[in-house]
């Protein structure tokens, strides 16, 4: 069997008219392969990768990840990148490069979506055909409506591609050129799709006569023949109407053959007739007449050569499809790409994100040779997404997919370019500061419980997360941050009853694995350090474990009640301090961090404030100063010589500003 001469007339698909020209694919020059799990560092090769993916997740159920992905998952377009989200299996970049790119894609995607406000991008009408696809491969011969959904879903990938190229043309090719990137290379199978939509009417789910010459054939021989056996039983119905031999002339099928009804009484009138059927009582017979069984023959024949020819094109077509399944599959991966684009876009106008900077360590070195206290960490005004997007997803204003919130766009060149919006920004929950300066390689966080020492942390995971997936950060200005291999945490209660392990020893052992994986450019939090044991050691033990990350990663930020570990920043500059701010007046605390100070629990405060006895408030107070009296003085002096130093830090950057402002007027009258 051979499809229409006329259809295999038809020329190859023109190439599409745009800039970038979406050439072919080459399985030999697919991009990057997303993973959820970041990629092992160098030295992968010392170090378990089974240990690193099961530290890693356990620090994205942590971080509760998967529920930060959910809030993707009303603003993605495609079953399949709605599938992802769900099981918080978004693209997370394996290296600076991919990260950075995902971002380049969503700041692109957040462009097209200014672009195309009056006629949005409509990516829900790609079809998931991946188990069709599986299908045909596996030898399965498709249905129609299985081969319509393979058409369909080619068309809407093409009209998707040709939309943004349009977009591109119309405006500045370098802001759409990310989105552009990630179709270029894909072959959009012009030519089946247009075979499949010349062999089958898709509206009607038929296979057309013109799919092939002897499937026209078959069906012109079966339409002449099919009127002549028409015509036969027609007028035998009628001569046995005329005979008092039925009610009205009836003309039926029964078993795949066509016959005449007519009543018990008067099957005589058939002479040599064949009884096909009978009716449920028994009064009338459907007869096929003597001259029509030859006719009825040749209809059964021809039918069942229609069926065959029939089959052969559906074969044939599947065929084609089965033989560019991985063309159509990295297809599919690319639009899915564009769809998670544009969902974490529209996740950026939600939450009023700003585009993060990934830094190096080459760019953090020039930073610091540039500039007093430059930072490594710059992020201002953070909001704890999952906090953030429950509050807007309760709050009366909600914003969905289709509407436009505030957000800020990072050219390559570094300029901003804000999007306009009459969006409110909540102060909910109460933005916190994270500034770390280069050379910093261990941050110890003090204060007391309930201060927001965790929330503090969790949020500076799960920043680096979606900085590493492309999503931009609920802040404020441009945040900074380096890019890290991986995140490690140890935050909860890791106590193990299958494995008989205590609270400090689930701890310790969490702290000795991520140890063993850690590398210098990744991030480790730990929570309340050392907690669980004899406070004595358990202070010993969390300097030499400090001592040994700073040497060991990039960054570790860690939580404690130990005042003895605020000390080691006068030894090691490496080291920096941070405290959580309690207000005496309101007994609250104010969740701020305050950088380069150590904080006090507050215990003896906190009992008060909710009602304990105030004799056992002053034997409390009494039993500190008599077994900490000189720790106590000296935790003053050491507070009081921090708060010095941030005043000489702030008083040196205030001259600095008025030389440049000076400097900067001198000039401008110079002009």
């Amino acid at each position: 069997m051979q499809l229409s001469t006329y259809f295999l007339s038809l020329q190859n698909p023109p190439s599409l008219s745009y800039r970038h020209r979406l050439c072919h694919h080459s399985l030999s020059k697919r991009p990057f392969r997303h993973k959820l799990i970041c990629s092992l560092a160098n030295s992968a090769d010392q170090r378990s990768s089974e240990l690193v993916t099961t530290l890693q997740s356990e620090t994205l159920k942590t971080l509760e990840w998967p529920s930060l992905c959910n809030y993707l998952s009303p603003f993605t377009s495609t079953s399949m990148a709605f599938s992802l989200t769900k099981a918080a299996a978004i693209p997370v970049g394996q290296s600076r490069e991919e990260s950075q790119k995902l971002l380049d894609q969503t700041t692109s995607a957040l462009h097209a979506l200014e672009a195309l406000k009056s006629e949005p991008l409509d990516l829900s009408v790609i079809e998931d055909v991946s188990e069709i696809l599986h299908s045909a491969a596996s030898g399965q011969v498709l249905t129609v409506r299985e081969l319509c959904r393979v058409r369909r879903m080619l068309g809407a990938a093409r009209a998707v591609s040709e939309k943004l190229a349009a977009i591109a043309e119309g405006g500045s090719l370098e802001r759409y050129t990310p989105l552009l990137e990630i179709l270029q290379g894909c072959n959009f199978q012009l030519e089946l799709e247009r075979k499949i939509g010349f062999c089958i009417d898709c509206s009607l789910s038929t296979i057309l006569g013109r799919a092939s010459e002897e499937l026209e054939l078959i069906r012109e021989e079966r339409k002449r023949n099919m009127e002549n056996l028409d015509s036969l039983l027609k007028e035998v119905s009628v001569s046995i109407f005329q005979a008092g031999g039925i009610d009205k002339p009836l003309i039926t099928k029964r078993r795949s053959r066509m016959c005449v009804g007519v009543k018990a009484t008067h099957k005589y009138l058939l002479p040599g007739g064949v009884v096909l059927n009978v009716s449920s009582s028994g009064a009338t017979y459907f007869m096929e007449p003597k001259e029509a069984v030859e006719l009825n023959n040749m209809e059964v024949k021809l039918s069942n050569s229609e069926k065959a020819e029939e089959m052969a094109i559906l074969s044939l077509l599947t065929s084609e499809i089965a033989e560019s399944e991985a063309e159509i599959k990295y297809l599919l991966d690319r639009l899915i790409e564009v769809d998670l684009a544009f969902a974490r876009a529209a996740y950026a106008q939600w939450v009023n994100g700003v585009c993060p900077i990934l830094s190096s360590k080459e760019s953090e070195m020039l930073i610091s040779n540039g500039a007093d206290n430059a930072l490594s960490i710059d992020i201002e005004g953070m909001q704890h997404p999952l906090l953030l997007g429950s509050f807007l997803s309760n709050s009366t204003d909600f914003i969905t997919s289709n509407s436009m919130g505030p957000s800020v766009l990072g050219n390559k060149s570094g300029e901003m370019t804000p999007i306009k919006s009459s969006k409110v920004v909540s102060n909910f929950p109460i933005p916190i500061d994270i500034k770390v300066q280069c050379g910093t390689r261990v941050v110890i966080i003090s204060g007391p419980n309930t201060g927001g020492k965790t929330a503090s942390m969790k949020t500076l995971g799960l920043a680096s997360i979606m900085s590493k997936a492309g999503m931009y950060l609920p802040a404020k200005k441009q945040p900074r941050l380096p890019w890290f291999d991986l995140v490690l945490a140890d935050i909860g209660d890791s106590q193990s009853l299958e494995q008989s392990l205590s609270t400090f020893s689930g701890h310790i052992s969490q702290i000795c694995e991520i140890l063993e994986v850690a590398s210098k450019e990744s991030l480790v939090l730990i929570d309340e350090i050392g907690s669980g044991t004899d406070p004595s050691e358990g202070v010993a033990l969390s300097t030499s474990i400090l001592q040994y990350l700073k040497n060991r990663v990039n960054l570790a930020f860690v939580t404690t009640h130990y005042a003895d570990l605020s000390r080691l920043k006068e030894m090691d500059p490496q080291y920096e301090n941070a405290a959580m701010e309690f207000s005496l007046e309101t007994l609250q605390p104010t969740y701020q961090i305050l950088w380069g100070r150590t904080g006090d629990s507050n215990a003896l405060t906190i009992a008060k404030s909710i009602g304990f006895d105030g004799n056992i408030i002053e034997r409390a107070k009494m039993w500190v100063e008599s077994l900490m009296p000189e720790k106590q003085q000296e935790r003053k002096v050491v507070l009081q010589q921090s708060l010095m130093e941030e005043r000489n830090r702030l008083e040196a950057q205030f001259k600095r500003a008025e030389s440049l402002h000076a400097e900067i007027m001198k000039l401008y009258h110079e002009e």
